[in-house]
């Protein structure tokens, strides 16, 4: 009878810890977020243009300077194709979608995010952002800082006011399916605070195949927890978890027999334990239902906190009762399968098996061309999937 009554009391604080804030002069912080890398041939995070894909953003959200693209300086000539924009716009890391919510009474409350070694491309609401050009020089350095800054952002418990909206779909909107306090910046009116960025920091986690279809993982910094290894091939997924990961550990590949519905379980838990709020952890599913579940092979895992602050220092004013910050590391690895698909589209000039390989496309095709001293086939390489990711770009642009 003691034991069962001590796990429902754990159970039930667990259930209390999932449900968002009821105090009324409590000011709590939570945001999530995601950091998206390629490994390369070392396992280790390499430089792709994570760009390369089309805007999935309404047309309201703000951009540095188009939907594709950061900021070119004056005089650095247009790139003439989608090949020339990789070798000018690379980066390790795509950060997608940090959204911060904020729970508390009315009032105003000023938020800066940093970003050192990367740059800011797109926000909402209208927010103050600071960062060097993009130049050929500033992408070599290490030492830039980008920031940026929503001051007077008026919390309206009561609001009634419409969210914008856009033409068509967008993961966008999945993000406003929590209990967060509804805020407006000048006349611009949101559930969150949202922004994205691109940088070139180094990651601490590395990934390579293993002769089995599985990975060898390498951890050269704090040790991570929520460790899944997930593979999609046509309509079969399935996915193995490591609880914690330590300096290395290989996974076996996951045996295909697994459904969307229990992946989502087993994810859910993990951002729930990391600290969101359970319609939190759940907007954050919903807002990556698709591009987390993919084609492909990829590693996720909860970034610790201690890793969150250094990547992106957070300053609230006045400071809050409560900060959570729960960000998803997730690895794409590129595997002899994945190489030898694009292979053969490519001999084959079969754009049908590229299409599922999206904004990847470009990271496998260089993958290829390092391994490929004909320069007719390299001709070809490019050309073919230069091709594919036009195709891919036109397909979903809706705001040109």
């Amino acid at each position: 009878m003691i034991k069962r009554l001590m796990l429902s009391g754990a159970v039930l604080v667990l259930v209390a810890a999932t449900r968002a804030p009821n105090s009324p002069d409590r000011l709590t912080v939570h945001e999530w977020g995601t950091f998206t890398t390629v490994a390369g041939q070392d396992g280790r995070a390499t430089p792709w243009l994570p760009l390369d894909g089309p805007t999935d953003l309404p047309c309201f959200v703000e951009h540095f300077q188009n939907l594709r693209l950061v900021k070119i300086a004056p005089g650095m000539e247009q790139p003439v194709s989608y090949a020339d924009t990789r070798a000018k716009l690379w980066a390790k890391v795509r950060m997608e979608t940090p959204v911060i919510y904020l729970y508390g009474p009315q009032r105003d409350v000023n938020v800066s995010v940093r970003f050192p070694r990367g740059w800011m491309t797109e926000w909402y609401p209208h927010a103050a952002v600071q960062q060097p050009w993009v130049t050929r020089a500033t992408l070599a350095e290490t030492n830039h800082t980008s920031v940026i800054v929503w001051n007077n952002v008026h919390l309206e418990p009561a609001s009634k006011s419409s969210l914008p909206t856009g033409i068509g779909e967008s993961h966008y909107y999945a993000a406003r399916n929590t209990e967060a306090t509804p805020l407006r910046v000048g006349n611009q009116s949101e559930k969150f605070l949202f922004y994205r960025g691109v940088a070139d920091f180094d990651i601490p986690l590395s990934a390579t195949p293993t002769a089995n279809g599985g990975v060898h993982l390498t951890n050269a910094g704090d040790r991570l927890s929520g460790v899944v290894l997930f593979e999609r091939r046509g309509d079969r997924m399935g996915f193995r978890v490591l609880d914690t990961l330590g300096r290395d550990a290989d996974i076996d590949a996951p045996s295909l027999n697994a459904n969307l519905g229990q992946l989502r379980a087993q994810l859910e838990q993990e951002l729930l334990r990391a600290g969101l709020y359970g319609r939190e952890a759940t907007a954050m599913l919903d807002t990556w239902r698709d591009s987390w579940f993919e084609e492909g092979l990829r590693v996720f895992y909860v970034v610790p906190r201690r890793s969150v602050d250094a990547i992106l220092p957070l300053t609230v004013q006045p400071t809050p009762d409560s900060v959570a910050r729960v960000f998803v590391g997730r690895m794409e690895v590129i595997t002899p399968r994945d190489l030898q698909t694009v292979d053969r589209a490519v001999t084959t000039n079969d754009s049908t098996l590229l299409r599922p390989y999206g904004r990847f496309l470009g990271a496998i095709a260089d993958r290829l061309l390092a391994s490929t001293p004909n320069a007719d086939k390299a001709n070809r390489i490019r050309r073919v999937t230069d091709a594919a990711l036009a195709t891919y770009v036109r397909r979903a642009d809706r705001c040109e």
